[in-house]
């Protein structure tokens, strides 16, 4: 690396044109057909780009963004993270499995300090999501501390389960319910009660993020906690009538407590042991601080003193959200933010509240805050709080003028945006709603090269993994609604009326797009960082 003065003349001279980088958020490469929302939209922006620019398209799944394997799905975080970092870590679901695997996680002070707790009369919870997406959670991993906390003589266990169908199909959450209860009446012996205590569908409560909906949150509180609401006799009675009753998928299953003689099988009591095994962060920070803060104040926690909490992972190190967690997350160093701030670079991110810290906080190694407050400015469009499917716009008018004026003012020479609308409204199901909603996406990519014709820039396109192309799903012969992420490759597009970039042959990943940034601004790339495609 050079240092900064020096750096900063070479970049002047050498690079051409400031950059934009536009990350449509759950945009992938689909079949074409009638499911593929990408295909079935007018989007004539994307398809001029297509048709006429430099293009590849990269793979934004499994071992690429450092996942287990290659049929885990690729998700927000751990696309933001390869994209803005340069490089492939091991990630939630693989970096849990290895902890779990090599038995680090039972070493563990935070494990021994739950256990220990609940050898003492106690019980232990465990709160999350129960699917083996391997986006939020996996089944696996609870199963496996249940049995390591069975084996280590925890009398009392109980589960607090948040269904899924955004990750896997949208009505398996029985498959899931089935294998869980036949390990916890496995394990329900010798004075042993493992049992599931509570529920509801992951849209429903709980798993609210960037604090867009609080109420979820103390909706989830009220249900795990306080044992408040509808009871019923099983999870599968509780999931067989609302679907009977509201005819809804798996995520908007309303909340439910099980019971045992017309009362509830366990609440979380003050001094409990509680373990939310979910992995990834940006869903587990809200209920973390609730459990974890003294001073929380989001809503009336009643008569709460406080629990043995712990997270599967460290959902925000800077904020150290939660306090305690069971596995160590990746360290990641060598960003691009980091790199670009040690060139003196002005830099600008934007996107609304539901993508607004992959833009920031994943795209900087899941690190809060700035690398250089001279040479950063973030900004914000705070999301609606209501159902995606009947406002898909989202913000994408907003983004994009902001984007537009940042561009008009040549204060940055680096500038990056995320649209949420394929992904966002993608998980709704609702095929009409993610036409429109990438049909908006498509206007804005139109006035960002406009603007970039009018003042100069280069535009780059690409996207953090696919959901909207990806629609529907046929599973022995039925085709059904698919609401999860998609395992489709996501475009690269470089547009720009005064260069002609090539982009070499070759098998690329989201980790490849920060090189390519760094080689077209001339600058010089760190040694752990994958190629650059130019």
């Amino acid at each position: 690396m050079q240092n900064c003065a020096k750096t900063r003349f070479w970049r002047l001279n050498i690079m051409e044109k400031p950059i934009v980088l536009v990350i449509m958020d759950g945009v992938g490469k689909g079949d074409g057909g009638s499911g593929d929302a990408v295909a079935v939209a007018k989007t004539p922006t994307l398809d001029m780009l297509l048709e006429t620019c430099p293009h590849t398209y990269l793979k934004a799944h499994g071992t690429a963004v450092g996942l287990p394997s290659d049929e885990d799905m690729g998700n927000s975080e751990v696309g933001h993270n390869a994209l803005g970092c340069g490089q492939v870590y091991s990630q939630g679901a693989k970096l849990v499995g290895e902890s779990i695997e090599n038995g680090a996680l039972y070493a563990s002070e935070t494990w021994k300090d739950l256990v220990a707790n609940a050898l003492t009369g106690k019980a232990m919870h465990f709160l999350g999501l129960l699917s083996d997406g391997n986006v939020h959670s996996n089944i696996h991993h609870l199963i496996a501390l249940l049995r390591q906390a069975h084996a280590e003589g925890v009398k009392k266990a109980y589960c607090h389960i948040l269904l899924d169908g955004r990750d896997v199909p949208a009505t398996s959450a029985l498959e899931y319910v089935e294998m869980l209860e036949k390990v916890l009446t496995e394990l329900s012996t010798d004075g042993c009660d493992y049992a599931i205590a509570s529920g509801g569908g992951r849209m429903q409560i709980t798993m609210d993020r960037y604090e867009a909906n609080w109420a979820m949150v103390e909706k989830g509180w009220r249900t795990h906690v306080q044992g408040q609401g509808r009871m019923f006799a099983s999870a599968r009675e509780a999931i067989e009538t609302y679907r009977a009753e509201i005819g809804c998928i798996d995520q908007d299953l309303p909340a439910f407590v099980i019971a045992r003689n017309g009362e509830p099988v366990a609440k979380i009591a003050n001094g409990d042991s509680v373990i939310l095994f979910n992995f990834r962060g940006d869903r587990a920070q809200e209920i973390s601080l609730a459990f974890d803060r003294k001073d929380f104040d989001k809503f009336d926690r009643g008569d709460y003193t406080g629990v043995k909490f712990a997270g599967m992972l460290q959902y925000d190190g800077d904020l150290n959200i939660p306090e305690h967690y069971l596995v160590q997350p990746p360290v990641i160093t060598n960003t691009l933010t980091e790199v670009l701030c040690k060139a003196g670079i002005h830099e600008y991110a934007l996107s609304e509240t539901q993508k607004y810290g992959h833009v920031t906080y994943f795209w900087n190694g899941n690190r809060s805050g700035k690398v250089d407050e001279n040479l950063e400015v973030y900004e914000e469009v705070p999301s609606d709080v209501i159902p995606f499917e009947q406002a898909p716009a989202m913000k994408s008018k907003e983004i994009t003028e902001k984007m537009v004026a940042n561009m008009a003012s040549k204060k940055f020479q680096f500038l990056r945006c995320n649209y949420p609308n394929g992904d966002m409204v993608g998980h709704t199901g609702v095929m009409e709603a993610v036409v429109y909603a990438m049909e908006c996406v498509d206007n804005g990519l139109k006035a960002i090269l406009e603007a970039a014709d009018k003042y100069g820039y280069t535009v780059l396109i690409t996207a953090d993994h696919g959901n909207a192309d990806q629609m529907t799903e046929t599973k022995k012969g039925k085709t059904s609604v698919r609401t999860a992420h998609s395992l489709n490759p996501v475009p690269f597009i470089i547009y720009d009326k005064d260069h002609d970039w090539v982009i070499k042959d070759g098998h690329y990943g989201l980790a490849n797009v920060a090189p390519t940034i760094v080689k077209m601004m001339g600058l010089e790339a760190p040694a752990c960082w994958e190629a650059s495609m130019i």
